[in-house]
């Protein structure tokens, strides 16, 4: 099926202010006003230092945390690690580890397999724990356990102590019963933007304040947090700017033998920008927990040994090809189903499910047709006794987290955010379900309201586009949530020869715009009915380096008819 909905083009306001004045380029002043970057702020903004890092212990119950583990420390106690199955989790736990083995305490970790046991303290993972890890006196949880309450309860009747370090909204429950509740969200105010592996860097920043580790350089873990950082979509903003922009300046010369395998493995070459770790670090490191073989990605980030993180990086990329072919076998299923039932005009959501699915691989194909048909997308693998798992992805102007709510005769339980989210549901409700989010969706935002948005921070010509021009947009990097990639804008563009059709339905464009020509990639744009010229063309821009020279890339996001302004 090709179908394109219809986008409206939203240019942004001039900014009322010219930061920086004439000390700036004008590109760089305009978009540092879009992002409402004060004068005050500039060099913050523009040359985050680690010495601004803030007191971690700031962070509520930091200090009953650190006292707890320099207990643990001292009595040589068994200390368990346990995470999620996402980059977040695995990094989390290969730095809280790492932390812990510097001071020579005995430690283990744990990870939860995703398809088998869920996310979090499960029943199911929970048993497997006490199964592979005979002694424990101390479990410190990382990138879950907030909302953990029962669990948590059981884990002291067993006489033990828990420590949460975690980034979640707070469960309706209320707090766990545990030692220390290390969460930001938990009374709200400062570090609320941190992901989990920012969070357990806060942890151990305050260890080290207390006791002082002479081999220990925290410095040197600071890709990790950002790699789990971009991964995690959280805002790049305040210290999470700070730690992602030197992390990425550190990944290129990394001590973390994982890492720098999968730099290698992903054919990474020198400067690494969030999208490198965006689209291909993250995709191994992730795809681990989607084919249920998340130990595989720690061991890989916590080996010292070159030659066996090299091994493991490239067992990493075969997961993520599976996870690539598995993924191309849903979505072409999928597609398949559409295109017998689906009314692009009427049906207001999508939601598909079958037994064939792997449960893993779910929410990415969700991300895939809301983006391709702009609904709100459910995507459910059902298991052997008809139970779904489903993921599900959001448009602006829809909260998954109201819709699950309104649902919640038809659904077994539910929960996430407003733009992601999970569900289960047993398949004799799936009609039910799709009526009944359908319903819910129509009633929050109207037709126009669902409609898809693209927002330009500038118009240019192509002329200005050169090197210069790419050294000044840079300056604002890392990209991310809350400091998006910056969409750009060229008018009355024409093509000088038909496209170029690429592997997985890519296009290589080549462009006219008055005296000046350009070229550009088109991703995806193979599924599409291109208007005939000339376009008006938004796109954003990277640097491209092959064989050592270095040209401004051109990627487009979005092109129709040209309009006049």
């Amino acid at each position: 099926m090709s179908l394109h909905v219809d986008t409206k083009w939203i240019v942004k306001p001039e900014p009322a202010d010219k930061v920086g004045g004439d000390s700036l380029p004008r590109i760089l002043s305009h978009l540092l006003g879009q992002r409402g970057v004060e004068q005050d702020q500039l060099e913050t903004f523009l040359r985050p230092r680690l010495r601004d890092i803030q007191d971690p212990f700031l962070i509520p119950d930091m200090e009953p945390a650190v006292t707890r583990l320099l207990k643990a420390i001292d009595g040589k106690e068994q200390v368990c690690v346990f995470g999620d199955y996402d980059v977040d989790g695995i990094t989390s736990v290969a730095l809280m580890v790492k932390l812990l083995q510097a001071y020579e305490v005995p430690v283990k970790s744990f990870i939860p397999r995703r398809g088998k046991e869920g996310y979090g303290m499960s029943e199911k993972a929970i048993q497997r724990l006490f199964e592979e890890v005979e002694e424990i006196d101390l479990l410190v949880t990382v990138d879950c356990g907030t909302a953990s309450v029962a669990e948590v309860a059981e884990m002291n009747q067993k006489g033990i102590d828990v420590i949460i370090v975690d980034h979640h909204e707070m469960s309706a429950d209320g707090r766990p019963d545990c030692v220390a509740l290390v969460n930001p969200k938990s009374q709200g105010g400062k570090f609320e933007y941190l992901c989990a592996a920012g969070v357990v860097f806060k942890l151990a920043h305050a260890m080290l304040i207390r006791r002082r580790i002479e081999t220990f350089d925290l410095k040197n873990y600071i890709d990790l947090v950002a790699v789990a950082t971009i991964a995690d979509i959280v805002p790049l903003v305040d210290e999470n700017r700070l730690l992602v922009r030197h992390g990425l300046e550190r990944l290129p010369h990394t001590s973390n033998q994982g890492l720098r395998a999968l730099q290698q493995v992903s054919t990474i070459r020198k400067k690494v920008s969030s999208l490198d770790v965006g689209f291909r670090i993250g995709p191994r490191i992730n795809a681990a927990g989607r084919m249920d073989r998340p130990d595989d990605a720690l061991a890989m980030l916590l080996t010292d040994d070159a030659t066996e993180a090299e091994g493991m990086a490239k067992v990493l990329d075969k997961y993520n090809l599976e996870r690539q072919h598995l993924e191309r076998k849903i979505r072409d299923e999928a597609l398949a189903e559409l295109d017998k039932k689906f009314d692009v005009e009427q049906d207001a959501v999508i939601v598909l499910g079958s037994r064939d699915w792997h449960p893993g691989v779910v929410g990415i194909v969700a991300s895939r047709l809301m983006r391709q048909f702009h609904k709100p997308t459910f995507i459910i693998a059902i298991d052997e006794d008809g139970k779904g798992k489903g993921s599900g992805r959001s448009v602006e102007g829809v909260s998954l987290v109201k819709a699950i709510h309104s649902c919640e005769q038809q659904l077994d339980s539910g929960g996430g955010h407003d733009m992601a989210a999970g569900i289960v549901v047993d398949e004799s409700q799936m009609d039910a379900f799709r009526e009944a989010f359908a319903e819910s969706v129509k009633l929050q935002a109207s037709v126009a309201d669902r409609a898809p948005r693209i927002y330009i921070d500038a118009e240019v010509d192509f002329e200005e586009l050169s090197l210069s021009f790419l050294d000044s947009y840079e300056q604002l990097q890392p990209f991310g949530s809350k400091n998006p990639q910056p969409v750009f804008m060229a008018r009355d563009v024409w093509l000088t020869e038909s496209p170029r059709h690429l592997k997985n339905n890519h296009l290589k464009l080549f462009f006219r715009q008055k005296y000046c020509e350009k070229d550009a990639i088109f991703f995806s744009g193979g599924e599409r009915d291109l208007p005939d010229p000339p376009w008006d063309i938004a796109f954003t821009i990277d640097r491209n380096t092959w064989r050592d020279r270095t040209s401004l890339q051109i990627v487009i996001q979005e092109v129709r008819k040209s309009q006049p302004k």
